[in-house]
């Protein structure tokens, strides 16, 4: 980090000649998370205006958020974490526009089973977070003898009614985002990338990849104006894929359709048949350790009902956990954006139980990797939202500083092993 008052290059997280210009290591670290988080943020609003929804109060913390990090502006730490914690408030608020679009312009998600693996012939597959650059794909692509595929955080847009019109989606291949290179080489037909959570491509696919909108890799085919003629053409001109189906799996969980059972959870709650919520999601990556989810997950009580968002369900969504009383134990409710749907669902449940949703028998545990997930934490903290174990390991861009308040005011704590962390919610 260049100090442009010192004019030196500081070491660490933070200038070490806070006595010349007071830019101390724990103001550097809460200025990092705010500008990691304005990035989640961002994305969130960046897809909810390309369906033509925007919010004034994010638009302008935009401006207010980047401004507070310049150089000789503030050097308060209370009013940093303020900051922090109104960057939760509006990741809320992207979240809600971004949920409220989808549903305007896709209909409302449902419930649905998900064929995973690919059927004979060309195929195209989608990976990424926009639904609308695959919506335009399978518009343009209908009648022309292709098979659509979703991939990653994708998986979710199988449950939107006006998505499942296509007979050409047929299903997804592949699992999260650090898994591109293995499964893309494997997959021998047209791969468009839509968002971020795109790799540098091997030389064995490079020639048949394709990005759109925000992702752009070098030595790829950029689309442009969402025209996927070049995508298509590709699609057709490859040998066509093998049947090779695996398992189902369910996706589409969406706040509106768990609350539509809502009586039937209430009921099953106070009869003792559910005794624990969990929310076991959020992003996935390489580290060995993160196989903690699918254990976690595999050694719960059969009692117990796990909700599930983001890549980091690719751990363990294809378990089959069963159903208590027809409600299935795991619910997977969508992208890692759909936390607003969990938080809904945990609202709804406080009200129902008049307590606190810190009351609830619920637990987050949650895998953190990226800007979105900074965000999403935020709000979680905005909400007031505490005990959530948080993994692999926390973020290293809190200071020890920042890190205690955090603990201290909201518990936050390391994953453990998946016997100990059951054991200590669970008693």
């Amino acid at each position: 980090m260049f100090c442009y008052q010192c004019e030196q290059t500081a070491k660490g997280t933070g200038c070490t000649k806070s006595g010349v210009c007071g830019k101390d290591p724990d103001i550097a670290s809460l200025q990092d998370t705010l500008v990691i988080a304005l990035k989640g943020i961002a994305a969130y609003a960046y897809h909810a205006r390309e369906l033509g929804a925007h919010d004034e109060q994010v638009d302008a913390f935009f401006a207010e958020g980047l401004f507070s990090t310049l150089t000789n502006v503030n050097f308060d730490l209370e009013s940093h974490i303020k900051l922090l914690f109104k960057a939760g408030e509006i990741n809320l608020r992207a979240m809600e526009m971004l949920d409220k679009a989808h549903i305007e312009r896709f209909g409302q998600m449902e419930p649905t089973k998900v064929q995973v693996g690919t059927k004979e012939g060309p195929g195209i597959l989608v990976t990424g977070h926009d639904i609308l650059d695959l919506y335009e794909l399978l518009k343009q692509s209908e009648g022309k003898g292709v098979n659509v595929y979703t991939h990653g955080e994708m998986l979710p847009a199988l449950a939107y009614p006006e998505l499942k019109k296509f007979p050409h989606l047929v299903g997804n291949y592949g699992t999260a985002w650090q898994n591109q290179k293995k499964e893309f080489e494997e997959f021998s037909g047209a791969i468009l990338g839509t968002t971020n959570c795109v790799l540098i491509p091997r030389e064995s696919y490079k020639d048949r990849m394709f990005t759109c909108g925000i992702a752009d890799l070098p030595g790829v085919v950029h689309i442009e104006n969402r025209d996927f003629t070049p995508v298509i053409e590709k699609a057709l001109s490859l040998p066509p894929l093998k049947e090779n189906i695996g398992p189902t799996t369910m996706t589409g969980f969406h706040h509106q359709a768990v609350l539509q059972i809502a009586d039937k959870v209430i009921e099953a709650v106070k009869s003792g048949k559910i005794r624990h919520f969990f929310l076991v999601g959020g992003c996935d990556g390489t580290r060995s350790s993160r196989s903690y989810y699918t254990e976690f997950v595999q050694k719960l009580p059969q009692d117990c009902v796990v909700l599930t968002l983001g890549c980091g369900k690719y751990r363990f969504n294809y378990l089959d956990l069963g159903e208590i009383d027809g409600i299935p134990r795991l619910l997977d409710m969508g992208q890692c954006n759909n936390a607003y749907s969990a938080i809904q669902v945990a609202v709804a449940l406080a009200d129902a139980f008049k307590c606190g949703v810190n009351d609830l028998p619920l637990s987050l545990v949650l895998s953190w990797f990226e800007q979105k997930a900074v965000s999403i934490l935020l709000t979680l903290l905005h909400l007031g939202i505490k005990d959530i174990r948080l993994g692999p390991t926390l973020p290293a861009f809190l200071t020890p500083n920042v890190l205690k308040v955090l603990q201290d005011n909201y518990n936050i704590q390391p994953i453990t092993t998946p016997e100990e962390d059951i054991k200590a919610i669970l008693g």
